[in-house]
C-alpha cells in the first residue's frame, strides 16, 4: 500500500520529503480512517489548496494539520449521512444555558388578569390574526434579536484576510476595518449611479428543462471542437489541423477534446483525444504525454497537439497548446443588451469612465444552526456604511444543504423565506441607500426555491415600481457590464471540480506551485464557464438549454466565481501573449461557514484589472 500511496502522489504531481516517515503516517491514515490511496491523495489536494501551501513537496511537518483535516471531513460526512445527528460543542452548551436564563418558568406567579381584560384580549386576537401576515417580517426581526447564537457572539468582525495591490490602500492584513473608513470604496462617490447592461442572461425564466437528448450532447461537444479548430485556423499560428487517427511519420498538428479512456479518475495512461466528426468521424486516439516536461489536462478540455502517430494507434505529443486563440467577437446584437439605466431619477449622474466599486458575496447567507440570516444582515449593514455602486449576491440563498431545509423542519415555505429574509432585506437596503446603488442577484443550483438545472434561469421577483430598476436578477452564468466594466459571474464551483479531475506535471520553474491560478487559467483558456465534461455529479448540466450561455465570447474584465476552496483575488491572462487582455478573478469564498462567519470581497476597478484594488474580508 505504501507503493500505491507514493504512486498516487506522484501521479498528482507531488513529491515526498522524508519519504519513509511521510509514507508511514499516510499508511496509518489509510488504515485508521478506512481510506484508499486515491482517496487519501484527494483529501491532500483539498488540504493543499485550502492552506495555499508553497511547492509540490509533501513534508512530515504537514501531517498533523492534514490529519485534522481528514477528521473534520469525516465528521461532516457522518453528519450528512445521519440526518438527525448533531455533534455538540461548547458553543451549543453556552447557548442552551443562556436560553434557560431567558425563558421564564410558566409555573412562576404572575400578575392576575381580570375578566374584562380577558374579553378585550379575545377581541384583539381576532384582529391580530387578520394582520399577522403583514407584520411577519417585523415579528421575525423582534424574535431574532432576542436569540443568542455563536455567530452573534463572535469577537473579530470584518477583518481583512487578503489584499490585492495593498500599496494602494492604508489597510493591511489582519486589521479590523469595521469602523474605519475604507479606502477601497471611498474613491468612488456613492452618489454616482453605475450603468448596467446585460450581455448574456440565458436561459429565460420559465424555460423547460430535463429534455436533453444524446443528440443534443453530441451537438454541443462537437460545436466546441469545431469552434476550437476554427480559432486555431484563424490565428494562423499553427498548421492546418489534420486527422490524428491516421498513421504518419511526419510531425502533425491536430485539435481535439481530452477524454478519459478508462474507469474512474483519469491518469496519464488513460488520456485520449477525440477529434471532430468532420475530420476523424469523432474517433478517439490514445494521447502519449511522456515526452512533455509540463502539462495540465482534464476531461472536456479542447487543445491543440503537435506530435507524431507512427502506428495509427497512439499520438505521441511533443507540444500541447491549451490556450484557445482569441477571436474577434462579433458585435453583440442590441436586442440582447437590456439597458437598465434610469437616467430620469433625480440626483443620479451616469459616469462611464470604467471605474466601478462593488461588493460581492456568495451563499450560504445564514449559518447552519438557524435560518436567521445574520451574516446577510451584517453584510448589508457593512455595505450601507461603505456605499458601493454595485452589490452582487450569488446563491445559494435558500440552501438545500442547510439542515433545516434538508430535513424539512422549516415551518415556512421556501418561497416565503426567500421573500421575507432576502428580498425584503434588499428592498430595505435599496430604499435606505437611495437611487445611487444597484443590486444584482445570481441563483445557484443548490437554491431550494429555484430550478435545479445548469445553465440556470434568473429569479423572478417583483419589487416596487420605484426601485425595480435597482434590483436585477440574472441567470447562472451571466455576463453584464457596469460602467463599461465587463463582468462575468457563475455560482457553480468549477475550481473545486477541476481540482478533482485535472492531472498535471508541473515544474516549480513554470508554475511556482500556484495551483489555484492554474485551475482558474483553464476557464479563461477554454473560454467557457464550465469546460469540464463529463460534469461533476453535483451539476445538473443540460446541454440542450442555451449552450451558448456557457461560452465566454470575449475576455471579461472581472470574473466572479465563488468556490469552497480558499478565497482569493488574482489578475490572470485572459488572452495568450504579453499584449493580451487580462482579467481580475474574484473568489469571495462563502459568507457563512457552518455556525460561523465566512468571507466576502470588495473591489475597486480603475480602468484596467492591473489597477484594481481588492480586499477579501472575513465577516
Amino acid at each position: 500500500m505504501e507503493d500505491e500511496i507514493k504512486s498516487e502522489f506522484q501521479r498528482s504531481g507531488f513529491s515526498l520529503d522524508d519519504e519513509a516517515q511521510v509514507l508511514q503516517q499516510c499508511l496509518a491514515f489509510c488504515i485508521n480512517y478506512n481510506l484508499s490511496p486515491s482517496d487519501l491523495v484527494s483529501h491532500w489536494e483539498v488540504y493543499y489548496l485550502n492552506r495555499q501551501l508553497s511547492g509540490l513537496a509533501v513534508e512530515a511537518a504537514h501531517m498533523s494539520g492534514f490529519q485534522s483535516h481528514i477528521l473534520n471531513e469525516q465528521k461532516e460526512s457522518m453528519i450528512r449521512e445521519e440526518s438527525g445527528m448533531h455533534i455538540y460543542s461548547s458553543n451549543d452548551m453556552h447557548t442552551l444555558v443562556k436560553d434557560e436564563d431567558i425563558v421564564g418558568d410558566e409555573n412562576l406567579p404572575s400578575t392576575p388578569i381580570f375578566l374584562s381584560e380577558t374579553q378585550n384580549l379575545d377581541s384583539d386576537n381576532t384582529m391580530e390574526t387578520s394582520q399577522a401576515k403583514e407584520r411577519s417580517s417585523s415579528k421575525r426581526a423582534s424574535t431574532n434579536s432576542n436569540r443568542l447564537t455563536p455567530f452573534g457572539q463572535r469577537t473579530n468582525k470584518f477583518v481583512a484576510q487578503f489584499s490585492l495591490n495593498p500599496q494602494n490602500t492604508e489597510n493591511g492584513h489582519n486589521e479590523q476595518i469595521e469602523e474605519d473608513e475604507d479606502i477601497v470604496i471611498r474613491r468612488v462617490k456613492p452618489a454616482d449611479m453605475c450603468t448596467l447592461k446585460i450581455h448574456c442572461s440565458e436561459p429565460r425564466p420559465g424555460c423547460r428543462f430535463m429534455y436533453d437528448k444524446i443528440e443534443d450532447k453530441f451537438i454541443a461537444l462537437e460545436s466546441r471542437i469545431k469552434k476550437g479548430i476554427s480559432d486555431f485556423v484563424a490565428s494562423g499560428l499553427h498548421g492546418e489541423p489534420t486527422d490524428a487517427t491516421l498513421a504518419s511519420q511526419k510531425n502533425i498538428f491536430t485539435v481535439g477534446m481530452i477524454c478519459c479512456d478508462g474507469e474512474g479518475r483519469m491518469n496519464k495512461n488513460s488520456v485520449s483525444l477525440q477529434g471532430s466528426a468532420e475530420q476523424s468521424g469523432g474517433q478517439r486516439i490514445r494521447l502519449d504525454l511522456e515526452k512533455l516536461k509540463t502539462y495540465s489536462v482534464f476531461p472536456g478540455q479542447v487543445i491543440g497537439v503537435e506530435g507524431v502517430n507512427p502506428s495509427g494507434h497512439c499520438l505521441i505529443a511533443s507540444k500541447v497548446i491549451d490556450f484557445l486563440p482569441a477571436c474577434v467577437p462579433s458585435d453583440v446584437p442590441s436586442a440582447k443588451k437590456q439597458a437598465m439605466d434610469q437616467e430620469s431619477l433625480p440626483g443620479s449622474h451616469i459616469d462611464n469612465s470604467r471605474r466601478l466599486s462593488l461588493i460581492v458575496a456568495a451563499g450560504p447567507f445564514t449559518t447552519s444552526d438557524n435560518l436567521l440570516f445574520e451574516p446577510l444582515a451584517e453584510l448589508l449593514a457593512y455595505a450601507s456604511r461603505k456605499s458601493p455602486q454595485l452589490l452582487v449576491l450569488i446563491g445559494p440563498f435558500i440552501d438545500s444543504e442547510h439542515p433545516e431545509i434538508k430535513n424539512g423542519t422549516a415551518n415556512t415555505s421556501f418561497d416565503d423565506i426567500f421573500k421575507v429574509e432576502i428580498i425584503s432585506r434588499l428592498q430595505d437596503y435599496v430604499e435606505l441607500m437611495g437611487s445611487a446603488v444597484r443590486v444584482v442577484l445570481l441563483p445557484a443550483t443548490r437554491d431550494a426555491n429555484h430550478d435545479h438545472v445548469f445553465p440556470q434561469p434568473a429569479f423572478e421577483i417583483f419589487p416596487p415600481e420605484e426601485i425595480k430598476n435597482q434590483i436585477s436578477c440574472l441567470s447562472n452564468p451571466c455576463v453584464f457590464s457596469a460602467n463599461e466594466v465587463v463582468v462575468g459571474g457563475c455560482s457553480v464551483d468549477i475550481l473545486k471540480h477541476l481540482s478533482s479531475e485535472e492531472i498535471a506535471q508541473i515544474t516549480p520553474e513554470t508554475s511556482g506551485g500556484d495551483r489555484l491560478g492554474r485551475l482558474a487559467h483553464h476557464v479563461l483558456a477554454q473560454r467557457s464557464f464550465y469546460p469540464l465534461y463529463p460534469p461533476s455529479t453535483e451539476v445538473p448540466l443540460d446541454l440542450s438549454l442555451a449552450p451558448e450561455a456557457l461560452a465566454i465570447s470575449a475576455a471579461p474584465d472581472v470574473l466572479l466565481m465563488p468556490s469552497d476552496l480558499a478565497p482569493f483575488v488574482k489578475v490572470l491572462a485572459a488572452e495568450e501573449g504579453e499584449a493580451g487582455r487580462r482579467c481580475a478573478w474574484v473568489n469571495p469564498g462563502r459568507l457563512a461557514k457552518g455556525i460561523g462567519g465566512g468571507t466576502f470581497a470588495e473591489l475597486l476597478f480603475d480602468a484596467s484589472p492591473d489597477q484594481a484594488t481588492a480586499t477579501v474580508v472575513r465577516i
